[in-house]
């Protein structure tokens, strides 16, 4: 398996349990808080996007490093997070597209959703991955 591709999980396990975490601290509750409030989305949405993310990372963190130990669940639960990261990413793109979201509360102060863009290309790249292994598992004989 490619090095990129067999790390791609880990990096992104990592990333968005960060990104989940920092949003409890300022200035970045401030920011998320803004960017919710602002794109006109319900502000119930703040919790759970915090929660969100911070599961989805964990749920890639776990399933990546006890691969071997979980092995019938490893696959499934990625899958999933890597699912859920991409409507998560999609949430993400709908408001820096929104024009009263300014680009001072966006990661990096970037108003186009270049940033959301390749964590959702990471991600079904992700899918895409299982996919194959998954195949390549049914392929193999019963006994092999």
């Amino acid at each position: 398996m490619n090095k990129v591709l067999k790390y791609n999980p880990l990096f992104l396990g990592a990333v968005i349990f960060l990104f989940g975490f920092v949003k409890f601290f300022d200035p970045f509750k401030i920011w998320f808080y803004t960017q919710i409030v602002s794109s006109g989305l319900p502000t119930f949405l703040i919790p759970l996007g915090m929660a969100g993310e911070m599961c989805i990372g964990l749920s890639l963190l776990l399933a990546t490093v006890f691969r071997k130990r979980i092995r019938s669940l490893s696959r499934p639960v990625a899958g999933l997070a890597s699912a859920g990261l991409i409507v998560n990413m999609a949430v993400a793109i709908y408001v820096h597209l929104q024009p009263e979201v300014p680009a001072s509360v966006l990661p990096l102060g970037i108003k186009p959703p270049f940033i959301p863009l390749f964590f959702m290309v990471l991600a079904a790249l992700n899918l895409f991955q299982l996919y194959r292994a998954n195949e390549r598992a049914r392929a193999l004989p019963a006994g092999a």
